[in-house]
């Protein structure tokens, strides 16, 4: 009877932290439910809200409803001014574009990945626990594609790669062959930072680095070279950052997880080889991919060249390719396996996201985009280098910058595009939450939520 009347003692403290923390969940549901796998052929269609889109417009909606009612963070104006100005670009270019309303998709896509979701994860990530939380939710997410990935190798049954279906593509399918690396990639930063990052408890920082070692492999497995490429410029950065001794452990650690996986039990040693020596040879003896990536490069420079200021439109790469590219492109590449039968997927863009922004933006897109995302950059890395009150959240430092290095040296290989796409804005508005610090943020712990949000959170703690 006793038990009874008493209940669960844990219940209040669960309906507390639910009653805080929910504005957080449509967040946490935009990255978790890329762990669903989508239909064949669903991956790039265009036009396709995806079950994590979705999530990421109700985030959306749900930041309008907390700012509506004083629940989220102050914007500084040197954050409303990068986080919105890349909308004045987007605009302009939609009323240039030879077809405005064909544009129009394109507007709402750019708008919602690079204005709507990190201004909302800016707005919403009230403290460092739950920049942490999301994070981790990177990280779990990481590791269920990861998984699915090396069975897919280990099975023959990923995407076709030099003939066999060993690609790891996780649940992602052929036609995005780069999903997989990017969410792996995304999580093996996020835990090589928390290994590497001072202050946090032993046992925290073991996991991380167990976790990014687990994740070497799958990265290795997805044959990406752009992801490769920015994974160890990320990791060499958050190294660095973090100290030389630090730096050294994680480092001989790694080096010795790929002799004994590719070395000792073969995994992928041959292609593994062979993809690495590639890297070297793209401008000697390119293949076909690299080939068709620089005749769209050149596409996108001619572009450019024709309407420097406000660049094709939106959406006007693929009406304006054949115009100016060579002999030498392709009609489009090869996709087939994990599921999915033979199909040839057409060119649409030139695979480097400052071409495609130049091309179809000009210098005013370009400026507003990248410009924010190089202000984010220093503004971060100034921040971990002062220490002040945020020295006791430098793991949130390490984090959001790595991810932002990441993110900035893939865009040298790769544009958006695909289900995992929403990821790209989670990532910048993070790394605008360090950055940017709003004037509610206050003491060592790290950022907190205004006035009203705070009076909330009380109650809520006090139940």
């Amino acid at each position: 009877m006793s038990l009874a009347l008493s209940g669960n003692p844990g219940r209040p403290a669960l309906a507390g932290a639910l009653r805080r923390h929910w504005p957080l969940l449509p967040l946490a549901a935009a990255v978790l439910l890329l762990l669903a796998p989508l239909p064949a052929g669903d991956a790039t269609a265009s036009g396709k809200v995806g079950p994590a889109d979705a999530a990421s417009l109700l985030l959306v909606f749900v930041c309008a409803v907390q700012a509506l009612r004083g629940r989220v963070r102050t914007l500084s104006p040197p954050a409303a001014l990068v986080l919105g100005l890349p909308a004045v670009g987007l605009a302009v270019a939609t009323a240039g574009a030879g077809d405005p309303y064909a544009a129009l998709p394109g507007f709402v896509r750019y708008l919602q990945v690079f204005v709507l979701v990190p201004a909302a994860v800016v707005l919403l990530v009230r403290d460092a626990r739950e920049f942490r939380i999301t994070a981790g939710c990177l990280v779990v997410l990481a590791l269920f594609q990861g998984a699915v990935g090396v069975v897919q190798y280990a099975t023959h049954t990923g995407a076709s790669y030099q003939g066999e279906d060993v690609r790891a593509v996780g649940t992602f399918g052929p036609g995005d062959v780069m999903g997989m690396a990017t969410v792996v990639a995304y999580g093996l930063v996020v835990a090589t930072a928390v290994a590497l990052a001072p202050g946090l408890p032993a046992r925290v920082r073991r996991i991380a680095g167990g976790c990014a070692l687990v994740l070497v492999v799958p990265l290795v497995l997805s044959f990406s070279r752009g992801a490769w490429i920015a994974t160890l410029g990320a990791a060499v950065l958050v190294m660095a950052l973090a100290g030389i001794r630090r730096a050294l452990k994680v480092l001989v650690a790694l080096t010795a997880a790929g002799v004994v996986l590719v070395g000792g039990f073969g995994i992928g040693s041959d292609m593994v080889a062979e993809r690495l020596t590639s890297i070297t040879q793209v401008s000697s003896a390119p293949d076909q991919s690299v080939t068709d990536r620089y005749t769209m490069w050149a596409a996108a420079e001619s572009m450019w060249r024709e309407r420097p200021a406000a660049g094709v439109g939106l959406k006007g790469f693929p009406a304006h390719r054949d115009g100016h590219s060579s002999l030498a492109l392709s009609s489009g590449s090869d996709t087939a396996g994990a599921g999915q039968a033979y199909l040839r997927q057409p060119l649409l863009s030139p695979h480097n996201m400052y071409l495609l922004v130049l091309s179809e933006q000009g210098l005013i897109g370009l400026a507003a985009l990248a410009g924010g995302w190089a202000a984010l950059l220093v503004a971060g890395v100034r921040r971990y280098a002062s220490g002040g009150s945020a020295r006791r959240i430098r793991d949130c430092g390490l984090i959001a910058i790595g991810l932002l290095v990441w993110q900035l040296t893939d865009f040298l290989y790769a544009d958006i595009g695909g289900p995992s796409t929403v990821l790209t804005g989670v990532v910048i508005g993070l790394a605008a939450w360090w950055a940017l610090p709003s004037p509610d943020d206050t003491g060592p712990a790290g950022p907190v939520a205004g006035p009203a949000a705070r009076r909330a959170a009380a109650g809520a703690d006090g139940l």
